[in-house]
């Protein structure tokens, strides 16, 4: 363990090895996801699944270890019981740092399928996080703003038209398909910008996930409502955590059952979209709640452990 050393040698050696860690797997998985881009049918790309996902665990691992062994890191998750990795998820989720997408990776490990997220087009072109999720097909989502909609009408619902054919891959493999609802990592001059009117979260986004419930309807065995806090370091997350001075991670897991609450029409029925989107908001509400326990010393633990 590296806990004695000092963080101006931890940072640098850190990101070395993390970025080592990301170099190793994503050049696997890149050369794996050429292979299955030049198989001649479906049944061959299927293989070129197996050893690719195996690729992903692999880096999931790794980045647990490292962190463990800069950091003395307590690991806290609830709300687990009843998960299978033989079933499809729709996992929601609050965005706070870039380090969420391997503490994500690493509780969906040998609990759920193998995650699918939803990334920013920028990451298309990041070294080995770009070649590395497109081979495991991971979607890359473009944002546009009011403006550019503005200017091209034909911009607006391109990432629904995303979303669609991302479904159509995910309904042959159970599947997690993983949503930061927020659309970006919350910072406070976001959070003013946006006027939000939660605390400590970003307003939700409806239209990508309900398109995403319309479209794989009950295949899904539940929606996961998850929340991710790290309630001692209150600052920059990953620097703290290339430093040394991360202590708790923190995941909160709410099941809730796919039903006809959530399922429906959301662009062309505006009852229906006025409901979703009051029962996304009140599942914030909830979450913007429970971190705000969180952060108050009398807050309990969770049961389980992360392992």
């Amino acid at each position: 363990m590296l806990h004695w050393l000092p963080a101006i040698l931890k940072a640098p050696l850190a990101f070395l090895l993390f970025s080592c860690n990301l170099a190793f797997w994503g050049s696997l998985v890149t050369l794996i996801g050429l292979a299955k881009l030049i198989s001649p049918n479906t049944a061959a790309r299927a293989f070129w699944s197996k050893p690719a996902h195996w690729c992903y665990r692999g880096w999931s691992s790794y980045n647990k270890v490292l962190m463990e062994l800069f950091n003395r890191v307590e690991w806290q998750v609830s709300g687990v019981a009843e998960l299978k990795k033989d079933s499809w998820y729709l996992l929601i989720s609050n965005h706070k740092s870039w380090l969420d997408i391997p503490v994500l990776s690493q509780f969906a490990l040998n609990r759920i399928p193998e995650p699918k997220f939803f990334l920013k087009e920028e990451l298309k072109w990041v070294p080995f996080i770009g070649s590395g999720s497109w081979a495991l097909d991971m979607p890359f989502m473009k944002r546009y703003s009011q403006a550019q909609i503005a200017k091209n009408p034909q911009l607006k619902g391109k990432d629904i038209e995303t979303t669609r054919k991302s479904c159509e891959k995910f309904k042959h493999t159970p599947t997690t398909i993983i949503n930061f609802v927020e659309g970006t990592r919350f910072t406070e001059q976001k959070h003013k910008q946006k006027r939000s009117p939660f605390r400590h979260l970003l307003p939700p986004k409806a239209g990508g996930i309900a398109f995403t419930l319309a479209s794989m309807g009950q295949q899904f065995h539940s929606v996961l409502d998850v929340t991710i806090l790290y309630p001692d370091n209150p600052g920059h997350v990953a620097l703290d955590m290339l430093c040394g001075r991360l202590k708790r991670v923190v995941v909160l897991v709410e099941i809730l059952p796919v039903d006809h609450q959530i399922i429906g029409d959301y662009f062309n029925d505006e009852a229906f979209r006025t409901s979703f989107q009051n029962w996304l908001n009140q599942r914030w509400l909830k979450k913007d709640q429970a971190i705000t326990l969180y952060h108050q010393p009398e807050a309990a633990s969770p049961e389980n452990a992360l392992c």
